[in-house]
């Protein structure tokens, strides 16, 4: 049965990019992170509602123009490097090593994410999780974007397996409603400590980093 990871957040850590120029952005850079953050993820539900579509890459241009915008004091000569640290943002340091013990435990593990496959491929190689993945979906052969339920069948499409079958975690818990909608064992990896919502698609399990994901039962 696969385990399934969100990256963008799950994974990879998205406030890493701004966390490398940090100097350089001053004292706003947390503010800045957070708002970019905000406007990539609206940005893939708005187009969705619309019936539109803009890849993961192109979007997350817009919402870093949008930031800048709103917060002046960040200088946009850093928009390049900012862009380039997007392409290869941290894993967290967990990992690898949980990714590493499902594999070892004889699980099948894989990616579904929003992001471009050029930007999945990027991240993936740049974290060195490539040997531990069987599999790395991206919304962009559906143009769409999570949560909705097309995206999650992409998972059962790839392993022929039925909902229920699969463990899908992520740091996104409006995507582990969606998740959790579909049928999936989801998990939400809660590392803020941030409140509960969407009572009515409860997750499995709430867990405070991936490695306890470890100590779940199957």
């Amino acid at each position: 049965m696969p385990t399934v990871f969100d990256a963008y957040g799950t994974l990879f850590d998205v406030h890493a990019a701004i966390g490398r120029h940090r100097t350089a952005a001053g004292p706003d850079a947390d503010r800045f992170s957070e708002i970019w953050r905000a406007k990539q993820l609206e940005y893939t539900w708005t187009t969705t509602l619309a019936g539109r579509y803009a890849d993961f890459w192109t979007l997350t241009e817009r919402a870093l123009d949008f930031a800048f915008a709103r917060v002046p004091s960040v200088d946009r000569a850093l928009r390049s490097r900012l862009l380039d640290a997007y392409l290869s943002l941290d894993a967290f340091p967990d990992a690898r090593n949980v990714l590493r013990d499902l594999k070892a435990r004889g699980e099948r593990t894989a990616i579904l994410s929003n992001g471009s496959p050029r930007m999945l491929a990027a991240a993936v190689e740049a974290a060195q999780l490539t040997d531990q993945l069987d599999a790395v979906l991206s919304v962009d052969s559906l143009r769409m974007y999570k949560p909705r339920p097309e995206v999650y069948g992409l998972v059962t499409a790839a392993f022929s397996v039925a909902p229920a079958d699969v463990t899908f975690v992520s740091s996104n818990r409006w995507d582990v409603m969606g998740a959790a909608a579909y049928g999936f064992r989801a998990v939400w990896v809660n590392r803020s400590g941030a409140p509960d919502e969407y009572a009515d698609a409860a997750p499995i399990a709430a867990v405070h980093d991936l490695s306890g994901l470890l100590s779940l039962a199957r």
